[in-house]
């Protein structure tokens, strides 16, 4: 690892910068601020780009940097666009973590050496996307262990002091919860942020928060206020203090840019709607987002997936609904960033079939369409994830340290599961034509 040649933030200068983020006056004027030609802009509940709507078919392609480098990117990037992907979710972030399930390799570690072919892979990944007419959104840390995350930087304010993933459930979101009443751990979190908002991108020259490409910023993946609700209603201030003291960050140094919180939405917020609109209400805060995982909720049976499909898939329309609700309550527009469901039998195999997956992708692309129809606030979606070339290497699929054939299947998860692999001739089908119906509109 390298260090780059930005002076480095001793932990007094830290503090002291995270206390006057957290002084900085409400920003409105900011996020309403007319833009140059080629930034998406939020107008109410809608997203627009040069005065048109702007609506889209996603991908999340979260290790697009790890990649960087590679003549995979293009290749990715060119077979995305031609089903008609515009819009692509990406990590700008990774902490070098002894999580177990932390990937390698990552950003930077707790002296803030930083891994110079990561920030030249983001600069690579931008500008890649940006020669394609696409637009990305970078979200700027985890709240999962993956990608070390909040609980890394809380480990590193703490003495080291920490709780892994594989812990009895609400062990590990309990601890992680501790990042946003840490003035520390949010203060070095704060740095990296600063550090690539800020940066310039030694590919096109341009500044990041000058770059058109890209569409927004998220505060984190998956941000959630704790894994009880007695915990949940110690933490909601400083939960609430850390969306709008660092969407404030962000637009101060970008105000080009959107912001959104990277949430889930109802079940990343203890099934409370007030929570859901409490959390993203600050005018800084651009747009809601939605996840929806029927089969990590136990909507979907995986043992038995012929038996609860139907009933899995009904609920995740639902579920979407009732977000579309919560964001005409709130103004503002909606995407479903994250959705994903097994092949059949819920097997890795690239021979399994995907037409249960199909169908859960069709429920989605037509809740955008019926929004758009009506102009509500779901402009957009992105599925879960793009795999691509990507193949597991091992016959048990699973990652393994020191791997680089990385897969949309995030290392802690067997690679395959939910991934859309470049062969995936229907579900590529349906993001085509879902992108076609979106464009006629």
């Amino acid at each position: 690892m390298s260090t780059d040649d930005s002076p480095m933030m001793n932990r007094r200068t830290l503090l002291a910068a995270t206390a006057a983020v957290a002084a900085t006056p409400a920003l409105p004027a900011l996020a309403r601020q007319t833009a140059s030609a080629g930034f998406v802009r939020r107008e109410g509940m809608q997203f627009t780009l040069d005065g048109k709507p702007y609506r889209y078919v996603g991908a999340n392609l979260w290790y697009a940097a790890w990649i960087g480098h590679e003549g995979r990117l293009a290749r990715e990037l060119d077979a995305l666009a031609a089903d008609g992907v515009t819009n692509l979710r990406i990590a700008a972030s990774a902490e070098w973590s002894p999580l177990k399930n932390a990937v390698r390799p990552a950003f930077h570690d707790q002296d803030d050496a930083y891994n110079e072919a990561l920030l030249t892979g983001l600069d690579h990944a931008t500008a890649e996307i940006g020669k394609r007419g696409m637009k990305a959104v970078l979200y700027l840390t985890n709240f999962w262990e993956w990608s070390g995350g909040m609980a890394t930087y809380l480990l590193w304010s703490n003495g080291g002091q920490y709780v892994d993933a594989d812990a009895p459930w609400p062990d590990f979101p309990e601890f992680v919860s501790g990042f946003y009443r840490s003035p520390e751990a949010v203060a070095r979190y704060h740095a990296h942020l600063r550090r690539i908002v800020t940066r310039v991108n030694s590919v096109t020259g341009k500044p990041y928060a000058e770059d058109p490409a890209i569409m927004g910023w998220q505060l984190a993946n998956e941000p959630r206020p704790g894994g009880t609700d007695g915990n949940v209603d110690r933490t909601l201030p400083d939960f609430h203090a850390w969306i709008s003291g660092t969407a404030r960050l962000i637009k101060s140094l970008a105000p080009h840019h959107l912001v959104s919180t990277g949430g889930e939405g109802l079940k990343g917020s203890m099934e409370r709607p007030g929570l859901v609109l409490s959390s993203q209400a600050d005018d800084t805060i651009d747009y809601h987002t939605a996840h929806v995982w029927p089969g990590n909720w136990g909507w979907l049976d995986r043992t038995d997936m012929p038996g609860t499909h139907a009933r899995a898939v009904a609920l995740s329309t639902e579920y979407v609904a009732r977000h579309v609700e919560l964001a005409k309550q709130a103004g503002k527009p909606l995407v479903v960033e994250e959705f994903g469901y097994p092949r059949n039998g819920d097997v890795y195999d690239l021979g399994a079939s995907t037409s249960m997956r199909d169908d859960l992708y069709s429920a989605i692309h037509n809740a955008v369409l019926a929004s758009a129809r009506e102009g509500g606030p779901l402009a957009g979606s992105n599925f879960w994830a793009w795999n691509g070339e990507g193949r597991a290497r091992h016959p048990d699929f699973r990652f393994r340290s020191g791997d680089t054939a990385f897969l949309g299947d995030p290392p802690h998860e067997p690679q395959g599961w939910y991934g859309v692999f470049d062969q995936d001739v229907s579900t590529r089908r349906i993001i085509r034509d879902h992108a076609a119906a979106l464009a006629a509109l």
